[in-house]
Parts: structure tokens; C-alpha cells; sequence
């Protein structure tokens, strides 16, 4: 049967069926390549041992670096509930589904799959007893966050699934990562899936794509293998320190910078960037906003609404690619074409010597970005979307930098090199 994407459990890959059928009680590792079906599954788990399996009380917890990416986990399992077993869930006005919860008749207590953002110590895990813990984006969680959940399973005899693509296989203290470790451990039955074994993915598509990637990054985001020579370049520490700022309650007049980061329609995320460079030594973020499923005609819309609010100094943004139709239309706007800047991540900078880079322009706003986070020259907002981009980003022993989840920090580093080039802040400009 072919694939159907609004019904994915009619054509169910092997491994997914054994995944699917593995008993509650036992916890499971899934490596997977990018857009195997690894969510799919874990969202159909969770329907059918709540359904099969659990008793009046019982949960399961879908936990993900951020709220988005656990409300799709479950906003898939939902759909497949109402397709499989809509006559057991409850549509009383105190159990409803809602964003956050999807519950199963039981009893007075009921039974059901809830669903958190991580947070950045696993606070959101405290206070619950759990039947299985299903962990999204694993290889990407704090170390702390394992702490805090993990005895949610003590009382409940519970376990854990933990899926991922993989990053890094060690913390800079050379300690191994919590989501590494369990590849080593015996107790968890392990899964790995290539995309090269995914029927859905074209032998086509991954040969343009190898073609394209370094060799580590194509091993890593598609074969789902770890490798020692892949790092992140913003760790857990750095994020935690750099990540405090709230969002300021009404507006303060200063020097506003955009940087963004143009997805396609119903491709990855938009994603809108403001900085704040009023003071040269600490530069704040005062704005993240992602939107979805948006023409370019209606990401410049957003872009003009956001320079009248906030008057920017420059507006940054990647005149290559998709991005070249956002960055031809501000260039029309007599509002907007004197403070527009092309930021092409594939373009090679000058040096102070009139010099092509060896570096492409993409790296160096990247170690821009690090440098400044390791000077305490940057704060960034205290939002788990922020966190979860900046965790995302790898590199590689030839310094190649890439990551699963970049459009926020793409947007982040464009606008912080329109802060360094303003001259009025008398900043220097520097390369790598």
C-alpha cells in the first residue's frame, strides 16, 4: 500500500511494528536519520498502551526540548485516536483533549498521554508518577533533565523510550552523554534507523543531499550515526548563562537590529529576530517569533509591521535561496531598502586586507554569536525555542556547522552581524 502521510499506521515499516508492540515495560533507544517516522511511532505507542494496556490513573508523559515539538508528538497521537478508538476518548468538559492532554475513559480517574516542554532542569516532570516516559529529541536534553525525570518511573514500575537523531557522543569534560550512554546500555532495546533504509526517502533525494553535506553531517543527520568528530558548538553551560532574559512589558526607544530566517511555504519555520544594540558591551534579545506555512509575500508583510514598531537600524536577512524573494521585495520598498542587507551564508567576506575568507560567512556569524555569548557580551531570552536552536548547532572537524533545529539561531546571527557592522557603535569588525 503506498504511503499515505494523513494516515501513516496503514503502512507501517517493520521496525515500527516491533517498536510498536514491544511491551509498556520495557524501555526502548531509537536512533533514527531525519524523517524516518520515528515520531509517528512513539505517537501510535503512546494510543495503543493507554488504550491496551494502562489502567484508571495510568499516564504517559511525552517530553520534548520544547513545547512545540512535544504538541506534535501528541497532536499525532490524536489523530490516530480518532481514527482507531474515538468511541474511548473523553469529551467531557473536565478531560477533554486539548493542546496539552489526551485522555482515555477509565474510571473516575481516567487514564491518558500528557505532554510538556522539557524545561530546561526537567521541572516540568516533578510531581508525577508515571507509566512510560516518552522522550523526543533526547540527544539534544540537559543532563538535568534526566535527573528529575527518571524517578517519576520508580513507584509505577515504569519505563523510558528516548528517541533522537544523534549529536555529540561527549560533553566538553569528555564525560559521555546522557542519550549516548543509553546506546551502550543493555537494559534498553535499541533501534536504529537509516534513512537509507526508508522507503520514503528517494535514493535521489540523499544522493543531492550527500552531495551537498560534509561527510559527518550527512552520517549523522540521515545514517543516525554518532561520531566522535561532531560537537556542539553552544553547550549546556553557555545557553544556561546566555538564556535569561524575559520579554520586555512595553517598549524602550534604542538601536533595534532584525535578523531572519526564510523557510519555505510548509517548510521548517520563519523565523524573525530582534536585538537590541543600544549598549555595544551587552546587547539584548527582545523578540523570537516563528510562524509557519507563509508565502514570502506574507513574511515581508510581517518584516514591514515589525520595522514600524520598532524602527530597525538594519534588517538582515539571507539573499540566497528562498530568502532572495523577501530581500527583492524590502529592496522595493522605499521604506525599507536602505536598511535591508544580504547575509548570504554562502558568500566568502573580505578581510581587513581586501581578502576572500577561507571561511564561509555562514561560520564566522556562527563564531561571532560564540564569541560574544563566551564575553558576556550577549543576552538572549529565556524561551525554550532559543535554547532548543542554539543546542541543535554542530560542528564538525573541518568546521562545517550545521544542526536540525537552526532557524532561530540563523536569524540570532544575522542580526548580531548587523550590530557589529553599525558604525555608529563604533564597533569593531573582525573575521575569523
Amino acid at each position: 500500500m503506498d504511503y499515505d502521510l494523513n494516515r501513516p499506521w496503514l503502512s507501517l515499516d517493520p521496525w515500527q511494528k516491533e517498536y510498536i508492540e514491544t511491551p509498556w515495560n520495557i524501555d526502548c533507544f531509537l536512533l533514527s536519520g531525519r524523517q524516518c517516522g520515528k515520531t509517528t511511532a512513539m505517537s501510535i505507542k503512546a494510543v495503543e498502551m493507554c488504550v491496551n494496556d494502562f489502567v484508571e490513573g495510568d499516564a504517559v508523559l511525552i517530553s520534548s526540548l520544547t513545547e512545540r515539538q512535544a504538541i506534535i508528538l501528541l497532536k499525532k497521537a490524536q489523530i490516530y485516536a480518532e481514527a482507531k478508538y474515538p468511541h474511548l476518548i473523553c469529551k467531557d468538559r473536565d478531560n477533554k483533549p486539548t493542546m496539552l492532554r489526551l485522555m482515555f475513559k477509565a474510571g473516575k480517574l481516567n487514564k491518558g498521554i500528557l505532554c510538556y516542554a522539557a524545561g530546561e532542569e526537567g521541572d516540568s516532570t516533578r510531581g508525577y508518577t508515571l507509566k512510560k516516559l516518552m522522550v523526543d529529541e533526547a540527544s539534544r536534553m540537559d543532563e538535568l533533565y534526566f535527573v528529575s525525570a527518571i524517578p517519576t518511573l520508580s513507584v509505577s514500575h515504569g519505563s523510558m523510550d528516548v528517541g533522537s537523531t544523534p549529536e555529540g557522543t561527549k560533553h566538553e569534560d569528555g564525560s559521555e552523554r546522557f542519550f549516548y550512554k543509553c546506546s551502550k546500555d543493555k537494559s534498553f532495546k535499541q533501534f536504529y534507523i537509516s534513512a537509507e533504509d526508508c522507503p520514503r526517502h528517494t535514493k535521489e533525494f540523499l544522493a543531492r543531499q550527500k552531495e551537498r553535506m560534509s561527510n559527518a553531517e550527512y552520517k549523522t543527520e540521515y545514517l543516525a550515526e554518532f561520531l566522535d568528530e561532531v560537537r556542539r558548538l553552544y553547550n549546556d553551560e553557555t545557553i544556561r548563562r546566555i538564556c535569561i532574559l524575559k520579554r520586555r512589558t512595553e517598549f524602550r526607544k534604542g538601536k533595534y537590529y532584525y535578523g531572519g530566517d526564510v523557510a519555505g511555504f510548509g517548510k521548517d519555520v520563519n523565523a524573525h529576530e530582534i536585538l537590541d544594540g543600544t549598549n555595544k558591551n551587552l546587547i539584548e534579545q527582545v523578540e523570537n517569533e516563528t510562524t509557519r506555512k507563509k508565502l514570502t509575500t506574507e513574511t515581508t508583510q510581517r518584516i514591514k509591521e515589525l520595522n514600524i514598531n520598532y524602527n530597525f537600524k538594519s534588517i538582515n536577512i539571507d539573499d540566497g535561496g528562498l530568502g532572495f524573494g523577501v530581500f527583492s521585495e524590502l529592496m522595493n520598498d522605499v521604506k525599507t531598502k536602505n536598511k535591508t542587507f544580504g547575509l548570504n551564508n554562502a558568500s566568502r567576506p573580505l578581510d581587513a586586507e581586501g581578502n576572500r575568507s577561507k571561511k564561509l560567512l555562514k561560520e564566522e556569524m556562527y563564531m561571532d554569536l560564540l564569541m560574544y555569548m563566551e564575553q558576556n557580551k550577549i543576552l538572549l531570552l529565556d524561551d525554550d525555542e532559543v535554547k532548543a536552536s542554539l543546542s541543535s548547532v554542530q560542528y564538525d572537524d573541518e568546521g562545517k556547522i550545521f544542526g536540525s533545529d537552526t532557524h532561530i539561531v540563523e536569524g540570532i546571527i544575522r542580526a548580531l552581524r548587523g550590530c557589529i557592522q553599525d558604525k555608529s557603535l563604533n564597533m569593531f569588525v573582525h573575521s575569523f
